[in-house]
């Protein structure tokens, strides 16, 4: 009896946890944390700040369970799409109930509220900022249904939002460089998050939910993304040399290479078996996480280097 009722428990913990989508967690917790990391480096606080990792983790880790929060909701809100692309998950298998993924979110997004204004108030803000993003992307006004605007929706949050919230713990998010970067995200993303409704055409369609995809075909959502996915990281080059940003950020344009596969992968349709996405999607999940890494790790290095000959 008692084997039976540890068995329930740990099957229903299992399909919380489901519901969190905890792969997406891991990309937010470290991107947040190097770049909290490199705010400091920049603005000379690494050492006059005692005990600055421990504040970095909880951060990182709030910017984190944010993502589960929104995952979350979306699942709550999306049940009858993902009875039709996605019935594995916890709620269309019967495991979890709608209400319960509403507590849950909601339990969530109190949480990292309350903690994000207790470590910061600039940074509280920003959190403020993409929870309302998540929730009106889910709940009414339910901006996911609106072609393009749905895009948009994604991008600002988990990218421009996401970066100067992660810099706003120990910096000032107004200075131009995570400003910048921010923009160059959002921009990316915008494309990039076309690559996520590839799999999900035919239940979006059904459920009133209008993208690129099932609005006007894959290979011309494609080509309608591409300036999205190239543009913000050829302009690179012309920042640089305008002098607004550093030079030790130029290497971040190459990025326009993995960006073009992405296209070529869009075209394609391929699926991956390992994830329940497109091989576009996963290359472009893994790509923001190599701009948002690739931006902290040289900015600690070029102004580490900078120091040095001071």
């Amino acid at each position: 009896m008692v084997r039976e009722v540890l068995s329930v428990v740990a099957n229903r913990f299992k399909a919380y946890v489901e519901l969190l989508r905890p792969f997406t967690l891991v990309a937010p917790f470290f991107v947040s944390f190097f770049i909290m990391l490199s705010s400091l480096i920049y603005n000379n606080k690494l050492y006059s700040l005692h005990n600055w990792w421990l504040t970095a983790v909880q951060a990182s880790l709030v910017l984190a369970l944010l993502n589960g929060a929104s995952n979350t909701l979306n699942q709550a809100t999306d049940v009858e799409a993902d009875r039709i692309s996605k019935p594995y998950r916890p709620i269309p298998r019967g495991v979890v109930s709608i209400k319960e993924a509403y507590i849950l979110a909601t339990v969530l997004y109190i949480l990292v509220l309350i903690r994000a204004f207790t470590l910061n108030l600039n940074f509280g803000f920003f959190v403020a900022l993409i929870t309302f993003f998540t929730i009106t992307y889910s709940l009414p006004p339910r901006m996911k249904k609106y072609l393009f605007l749905n895009q948009i929706w994604v991008s600002i949050p988990r990218g421009a939002l996401g970066i100067l919230a992660s810099w706003s713990v120990f910096g000032d998010p107004l200075q131009k460089e995570p400003l910048i970067m921010g923009i160059i995200a959002s921009l990316f993303l915008i494309g990039g998050v076309t690559t996520k409704d590839i799999g999900d055409s035919l239940a979006d369609k059904k459920t009133g939910t209008y993208t690129l995809v099932n609005t006007y075909g894959t290979k011309k959502a494609a080509y309608i993304s591409l300036p999205f996915l190239l543009a913000p990281f050829a302009s690179i080059p012309f920042i640089v040399n305008d002098g607004i940003l550093a030079p030790y950020l130029l290497p971040l344009s190459l990025l326009a290479i993995p960006s073009f596969l992405i296209f070529y992968l869009m075209i394609k349709e391929s699926r991956s078996k390992k994830f329940e996405n497109t091989r576009a999607w996963v290359l472009m999940y893994v790509e923001y996480l190599l701009l948002a890494l690739g931006f902290a790790v040289l900015i600690m290095f070029g102004e580490m280097n900078k120091a040095l000959y001071l």
